[in-house]
């Protein structure tokens, strides 16, 4: 197992590979649509925005849980 001291890599890590591969899912099939090459065109996207979404991630998750946090409240 991965110590927990490495919790905000291995959650941006995940979050980023999610969203990268189902966005660049969508946008790939309303660019393209379901084409013989789709798949191969998916996964293209997919690698470039993985590399993208990853340090994204890293560098505003802290600020987006500041803000979530502002915003949301108990009953």
């Amino acid at each position: 197992m991965i110590s927990k001291k490495y919790f905000r890599f291995v959650f941006a890590f995940f979050m980023a590979l999610f969203m990268a591969f189902l966005m660049s899912a969508v946008m790939t099939l309303v660019n393209i649509g379901f084409q013989p090459h789709f798949f191969k065109a998916w996964m293209h996207a997919f690698s470039i925005g993985f590399c993208v979404a990853f340090p994204v991630v890293i560098i505003v998750a802290p600020a987006v849980g500041k803000i979530a946090g502002k915003i949301c409240h108990d009953n």
